[in-house]
């Protein structure tokens, strides 16, 4: 069970989260104090870690001192805490040259759209559509990610890719496809070595009735904030352009 936050947990959580996602290793309390402007203690901090753990925010790794977010922590903070950046105007027009000249064909267009978005955000992009296809793109972009140094977790996210039947169930029928914007996070997954994997999907409705949606998957450590804007952007994109077929 979670409950509410006080000022100074929301400003900790917030670091542990910034620095997890940086790092990508767990978080001490010298760290926090050190590196962000918390105006207490490593001993205040430290037991406001605890209560954070026993309030389900955090995840204390049994071989390590410091936490980590658990997924309530992450949601917390994607939801409640952080600001997602604006696009610059050259980002946007970068994306509508990258898919521009296939704007006239489906397929091509979410093949470049896929294209883009993996390059941008440096994750594995995918999109999926109500008729059956799929697109991904960024196969090497995980594999720079610590979480996929581990052999397993890298092997099921590339086994995946195989498994047209899941995919559509992930991207188009899950319990989470109904919102604007779906952070959905390992442990929500419920499948094998999935717990350190990220998704981020936007459904987008095009004007002659395919539906689909678009999203990357990576580490749960993507930088959301940034990563965000940029598949709403695109998926908003798309559609736009469905509207001239």
């Amino acid at each position: 069970m979670t409950s509410e936050l006080t000022n100074r947990q929301v400003k900790i959580l917030k670091a542990v989260v910034e620095e997890y996602i940086s790092t990508a290793e767990p978080v001490a309390s010298e760290a926090i104090e050190r590196k962000y402007s918390v105006g207490v203690s490593p001993a205040t901090i430290r037991s406001e870690l605890v209560k954070l753990t026993e309030a389900g925010y955090l995840r204390q790794p049994h071989t390590s001192a410091g936490r980590i977010p658990s997924s309530v922590g992450l949601k917390f903070y994607i939801d409640r805490i952080m600001e997602e950046k604006r696009l610059a105007v050259t980002e946007e027009v970068s994306a509508k040259e990258s898919v521009w000249d296939c704007r006239a064909d489906q397929d091509k267009l979410l093949r470049e759209a896929v294209r883009f978005l993996a390059s941008k955000t440096h994750t594995l992009a995918i999109s999926a559509t109500d008729n059956g296809e799929i697109y991904h793109s960024g196969y090497a972009n995980i594999l720079e990610m610590p979480e996929f140094y581990d052999i397993d977790v890298a092997h099921e996210l590339l086994a995946l890719l195989d498994q047209t039947q899941k995919i559509h169930e992930l991207f188009l029928d899950g319990p989470w496809s109904n919102q604007p914007v779906n952070i959905v996070l390992g442990e929500e997954l419920n499948l094998p070595y999935f717990q350190t994997v990220g998704m981020i999907l936007v459904p987008f409705h095009f004007s002659n009735n395919v539906n689909g949606s678009l999203g990357v998957v990576g580490s749960v450590r993507l930088n959301y904030s940034q990563v965000i804007p940029v598949v709403k952007y695109m998926s908003h994109l798309l559609e736009e352009i469905s509207q001239s077929w």
